[in-house]
């Protein structure tokens, strides 16, 4: 059981961070207009703090530790969310790209969520 957790955990942060790279692939690509620059840089931070806060977790000093930095990249993917449909409703962009980061954004989240709730023994 243990080795399945170490590569679960494994994947989930290389697969943030690969999201963190598409993340700026895409954001270096958008228009460079005022709202979209601040956008632009909330997203960047939010997006990037993910990943940031999954690897920070194994460095955990304790399972509530852990869990509280898997919160904090459950809260940034959220705030992730808020930018990207902005993005999208504000009609600055329409591309798939978007809606890749859109949807890996969701299971990024969604796989946080689940976590969270077996650490915290709720499921």
């Amino acid at each position: 059981m243990q080795n399945q957790n170490s590569k679960f955990k494994t994947e989930l942060k290389h697969r943030s961070y690969q999201y963190s790279i598409k993340m700026i692939e895409f954001l270096d690509n958008l228009p460079k207009d005022a709202s979209t620059k601040i956008i632009t840089k909330q997203l960047l931070k939010s997006a990037t703090s993910i990943g940031a806060n999954i690897v920070e977790a194994k460095g955990a000093s304790s399972k509530k530790d852990f869990t509280n930095f898997f919160s904090r990249a459950l809260k940034s993917a959220n705030e992730s969310l808020y930018w990207l449909g902005l993005l999208r409703d504000a009609k600055k962009i329409n591309n798939t790209q978007l809606e890749y980061l859109l949807n890996e954004t969701k299971e990024l989240a969604s796989i946080l969520g689940s976590s969270i709730l077996t650490l915290r023994g709720k499921r």
